[in-house]
């Protein structure tokens, strides 16, 4: 089926691209009127003029479609009813568009054309522009097109319901889930088709579709309603940030608040060991943090020789990885004990260092930066963590886990940590990371703790969805996790998903102005600033009581079942154990706020405040510019180093 609401982004982008090529061609043809005289420049005239008339043809259906999606509200696709006639006017001429350039193909590779070089040159230009738009046009319709249909509505016949035996009702559900899971599956596989792929990553295909198809079955949302429902949160959060007090600083100055604990040593130790946790992404996060000199430095550490005295596996050409490790950390050779750059499914980089400044053995786990780690990141369903020695066990993320299991079997069974306890038996072992890096840490330090009872572990932005409650209270004893902001990641989880979905839905089912009214000002609030927007919505005016109710628009923006089909749902559901439970953070929880009084365009001279925070406080997405910056490693570093240079003095008035 057609959606009514699934064009304005791509046509706008189209009809402002578009233009631009008609009137390159436009300019071609007449600068060149007069010159295709020549033998076969018939051909090319007839082309240019031609492709002229079909781009035109196409600029003006393309206005309309973008003119009328714009009517109407984004829950009112009334004013939008025509649209499907024009929508299937411009499907119609993809294929004109299609033969004209095989045409415009033929053509030009003609030997016969004798015209001069200026002339054929610029027809193959056009020609090749049309092949990349055809190109491009046909992968994206691979990628977005849903065979399902936009509204995935699934129906059974009363009576038929009624008689299914359980066997044949739970058979019709798994193929309804099945299909939905393949489709998703094959986007993933489309889009991860540049990386070699074995078994691992086909395991790793099905949990991520079946991850994606559990949370976009129950909606009918397309991205433009995703950043509108975005931009109206945001602004709707901003209004919420300008009352007196804050939910989260009664969360965080509540007796039983962790404030016992001595947060200057903790900060202290945090921006030391995050230099450990950065230095894991090796050299594209020391080009990234020293643009102008961090090429000339790894040249010049490059024709070094490699250490003899620690164990080096995977690639790093150059010496680059390592030599960016060695610059960030400031360590020697000699103190590396064991450095992986094997990067696979499951598998990520880490290295084993000591650190005589704090006489300790660190492991630094690296954090996402590959496609196999977004795969990882992505196997996000639940599993047991199996210690036999440890009461709470409980539900883990599995993609985070297994990349722990990994570094554990390297760590124990190649014998890793036991030459370091070797080289230095005094020293404690504290293990860090970043993001996955961190969320790994803090796994691995889950494992490692009964036959390390001293371990430390610092976890920087990690996973919110990382571990159940018993095993996050647990790990209270030995980590402790450093957010800064609003960081997005720390916040991810599937409960927290659900919510934003839910929250999305409400605010633009339920807002009265037009998606590109929406959309244009919110660019403008976010680049420019401003007081948000009070956009009138149906919610004005209702109780509080009345709230809880979804309204008919937000109704309309979810996926309709037939009774039967939830009924055999629910079934399910209730016969089988929750695939996504709550997870929340590891350890205790530091939270690094930004004192400026803009949101945007601060000074250099950022202050920061941090405070110990819980898991409740990152339990909603936080809707900012920063949700991603927040979560950076050099912004994580500057806070850490800011907060360590001032010696706690603004820290003692936050616990006044």
């Amino acid at each position: 089926s057609l959606g009514s609401r699934r064009v304005p982004l791509p046509a706008i982008t189209l009809v402002i691209s578009r233009p631009g090529r008609w009137i390159g061609i436009l300019v071609l043809y007449t600068v060149h009127k007069g010159q295709f005289n020549c033998p076969g420049g018939g051909l090319l005239h007839s082309y240019l003029l031609g492709l002229l008339i079909l781009l035109a043809s196409i600029i003006c259906a393309l206005s309309a479609l973008v003119y009328i999606s714009m009517q109407g509200t984004i829950s009112n696709p009334g004013p939008r009813k025509s649209l499907p006639k024009i929508l299937y006017t411009r499907l119609l001429l993809y294929f004109p568009e299609f033969i004209w350039a095989i045409v415009g193909a033929v053509w030009v590779s003609d030997n016969s054309v004798q015209c001069e070089k200026t002339v054929i040159n610029g027809v193959i230009g056009t020609v090749i522009a049309s092949w990349i738009i055809i190109v491009f046009t046909i992968v994206g319709v691979v990628i977005v097109f849903d065979p399902l249909g936009g509204k995935k509505t699934f129906c059974l016949p009363d009576g038929v319901s009624r008689n299914l035996e359980s066997s044949q009702s739970g058979q019709l559900l798994y193929n309804v889930k099945s299909s939905a899971t393949r489709v998703w599956e094959k986007r993933i596989r489309l889009l991860c088709c540049c990386i070699v792929q074995d078994d691992d990553h086909r395991v790793a295909f099905t949990s991520i579709a079946e991850l994606f198809r559990n949370y976009f079955s129950d909606t009918d949302l397309v991205p433009s309603d995703i950043a509108a429902g975005l931009i109206l949160l945001h602004q709707e959060q901003d209004k919420m940030e300008n009352c007196p007090k804050e939910p989260e600083e009664v969360l965080c100055h509540s007796p039983s608040s962790l404030v016992t604990d001595d947060l200057d040593v903790e900060l202290e130790n945090a921006a030391h060991y995050m230099l450990f946790a950065a230095a894991a992404y090796g050299w594209p996060y020391y080009v990234y943090t020293n643009p102008y000199t961090a090429l000339c430095k790894l040249n010049g550490d490059c024709c070094r020789n490699r250490p003899t005295d620690s164990d080096i596996m995977g690639s790093d050409r150059h010496n680059f990885h390592f030599g960016s490790i060695l610059n960030i950390t400031g360590l020697q050779y000699r103190d590396f004990i064991h450095i992986s750059f094997h990067n696979k499914i499951y598998e990520i980089p880490f290295f084993v260092a000591l650190d005589h400044k704090k006489e300790a053995i660190v492991v630094a786990v690296r954090g996402t930066l590959s496609f196999e780690d977004i795969l990882t990141d992505l196997s996000a369903d639940c599993e047991d963590l199996t210690l036999e020695e440890v009461l709470e066990n409980g539900f883990v993320h599995k993609g985070i886990t297994q990349a722990a299991n990994y570094i554990y079997r390297k760590l124990i069974n190649d014998g890793i940590l036991n030459q370091a306890f070797t080289i230095a038996p005094e020293y404690k072992l504290v293990i860090v990371g970043h993001s996955l890096g961190g969320g790994t840490a803090s796994i691995l330090a889950v494992m490692l703790r009964n036959s390390f009872p001293t371990l430390r572990c610092y976890a920087f932005s990690p996973p919110g969805g990382l571990l159940s409650k018993s095993l996050a209270d647990y790990t209270k004893h030995f980590i402790v996790s450093v957010i800064v902001g609003k960081d997005l990641v720390a916040r991810l989880s599937m409960p927290n998903m659900e919510d934003l979905k839910r929250r999305i839905v409400r605010i633009v089912a339920n807002c009265n102005r037009p998606k590109y009214q929406i959309l244009l000002r919110g660019c403008w609030y976010e680049v420019f600033g401003g007081d948000p927007d009070d956009f009138p919505t149906e919610l004005d005016g209702r109780n509080q009581d009345a709230l809880t109710q979804p309204l008919l628009a937000e109704e309309s923006l979810m996926v309709h079942r037939s009774p039967s089909y939830n009924a055999l749902e629910e079934e399910s559901r209730l016969n089988s154990p929750p695939q996504y439970p709550h997870l929340y953070l590891p350890g205790k929880i530091i939270h690094i706020v930004e004192e400026c009084s803009s949101r945007r365009l601060c000074s250099s001279d950022i202050k920061y405040t941090a405070r110990w925070s819980n898991e409740t406080v990152f339990s909603s997405i936080l809707i900012s510019p920063k949700m991603i910056t927040d979560h950076m490693p050099d912004v994580v570093l500057k806070a850490l180093n800011s907060l360590s240079q001032e010696h706690g003095s603004c820290l003692s008035c936050q616990t006044r």
